[in-house]
């Protein structure tokens, strides 16, 4: 009898020990980078009305690529959250819309906190807890939103250049449209984009056009 406890009680602790304990804090950041990314596709898009409505159709495509791309993040990182036999909560995404001059300031604000904050501690973590695909969704968002960075840097430019003086056009010219990779997010200049995406290889003709 007392062999076949102590068979049972080396059974479990078997069993214990072959399971992997959950990437907690891969977890915790799938989650924050879910409700960042879903955040940032509705106030994007939010931001291209108003470029609209303030008669900047240049800057109105560059959000509405943006939001497309941030919405392929917050999906990439649904996916893998759910992999992990976890569930996303409920939320509504917050944010308030001004000029298209403080919205670009605003979104060049939010994409460098997450090239240069959040998305290397989120790929340090899931180094550390070993979740490769997690790695793969923050490494390409990750990398999308520096591409971002140097479209909203450039758009904030072309309003400051065009405000110094009104009868003069901007002297940086904005793309006319944008590319969006379906699978990754990467954001392309219409004019210049790769036959496959730098990032996952996608073909370019399934890309998104804008």
């Amino acid at each position: 009898m007392k062999k076949l406890l102590l068979f049972a009680v080396l059974a479990v602790f078997a069993f214990t020990g072959c399971q992997q304990a959950k990437p907690v804090k891969t977890i915790e950041n799938l989650k924050a980078g879910i409700t960042g990314e879903t955040t940032a596709s509705a106030k994007y898009a939010a931001f291209a009305v108003k470029a609209q409505e303030e008669g900047n159709e240049a800057v109105a495509k560059l959000f509405l690529a943006a939001s497309k791309a941030e919405g392929i993040h917050a999906a990439n990182h649904r996916k893998v959250l759910e992999g992990l036999g976890e569930k996303m909560d409920e939320f509504v995404p917050v944010f308030e819309v001004k000029t298209t001059l403080e919205n670009l300031q605003a979104a060049l604000e939010g994409e460098t906190y997450e090239v240069d904050t959040m998305y290397p501690q989120f790929l340090l973590d899931a180094a550390n807890e070993k979740v490769e695909k997690a790695t793969q969704s923050f490494t390409w968002a990750s990398d999308t939103e520096k591409t971002h960075m140097d479209f909203y840097k450039n758009a904030v430019a072309s309003i400051v250049v065009s405000a110094s003086d009104k009868t003069a056009p901007s002297a940086i010219i904005l793309p006319a449209g944008y590319a969006v990779c379906p699978v990754c997010g990467n954001t392309y200049d219409s004019a210049a984009v790769d036959d496959k995406c730098a990032f996952c290889q996608t073909g370019k003709d399934t890309f998104i056009m804008i």
